[in-house]
């Protein structure tokens, strides 16, 4: 990754956390807050390097885990799981659709829950944990389908990520 393309990056990154973590909990109830470092991950795993990108899915994760108050490493598993995923399967695929990667955006959407329900209810006991859960599974998958086609609009979204 060139100086140009990380600098991008984590300016990227930062903003997505100020947005995600101080401006829509302010304007938006919970359940309809979309999770923006889920949509930079599955774009890194389309379209980037296994080398930078299996790192950068879990540091996203752990951004996730620490600005959301979770356990400690819970997204970055998931993360990390979602991105191999994904990167085992898209050599396979038209990495550029826009589609495509709406579509990975809501499945890894359904795959983080999945996961995230199956190590809570493995690791803690929470009683209520599932119930709370799976009442915002519909409108978080919905926003962050929605999220991800808005990215897809924008002009550097049919552009590679270079690896130099």
């Amino acid at each position: 990754m060139s100086r140009r393309t990380a600098l991008l990056f984590f300016c990227l990154v930062l903003a997505s956390i100020v947005i995600q973590m101080a401006l829509l909990p302010v304007f938006v109830r919970p359940p309809f807050k979309p999770d923006l470092l889920l949509v930079i991950m599955v774009f890194i795993a389309l379209r980037g390097s296994f080398e930078a990108g299996a790192p950068l899915a879990w540091l996203l994760g752990m951004l996730n885990d620490v600005c959301s108050g979770l356990y400690l490493g819970l997204n970055a598993a998931t993360f990390l799981i979602s991105f191999l995923v994904i990167k085992s399967v898209s050599s396979r695929l038209y990495a550029d659709s826009a589609i495509l990667f709406v579509l990975t955006v809501a499945g890894v959407t359904l795959a983080g829950f999945t996961l995230n329900l199956l190590l809570l209810v493995m690791f803690t006991a929470s009683p209520g944990i599932a119930y709370s859960m799976f009442s915002d599974l519909f409108p978080r998958l919905l926003v962050n389908a929605f999220a991800a086609s808005i990215v897809t609009v924008f002009s550097g979204f049919d552009c590679q990520v270079t690896s130099s």
